[in-house]
């Protein structure tokens, strides 16, 4: 689904970005789809997401839009997610989730 970004969004957005190696890439960018296909997009609040990789497959990036902040947060401490987490951030070198607010839209 389409994400239109509005100055007018008072919902949570929330970019992460996974630092890996080129040799893992495939492998985390398969578990974030995997996640996003098998759990995340069917909890409440989601509003949408994507996921972007870097030419050379060293960062993806994901971006999601939630209602509220609360709801990520009530997504993240599902015992799956947690599991998964876990298993992607073992083959990342860093694994940082930021929450954000629209400031200004072009």
């Amino acid at each position: 689904m389409p994400i239109a970004i509005t100055p007018d969004f008072d919902g949570q957005t929330v970019v992460s970005t996974f630092e890996m190696t080129p040799g893992t890439c495939s492998d985390v960018l398969e578990m974030l789809t995997e996640a996003y296909e098998q759990v995340i997009r069917h909890q409440p609040g989601f509003l949408g997401g994507a996921i972007h990789v870097n030419d050379a497959q060293t960062r993806i990036s994901t971006y999601s839009r939630w209602e509220k902040r609360g709801d990520f947060q009530a997504m993240l401490r599902t015992p799956e997610m947690r599991e998964r987490n876990r298993e992607i951030s073992a083959l990342c070198s860093r694994f940082e989730p930021v929450m954000y607010e629209v400031a200004a839209v072009f």
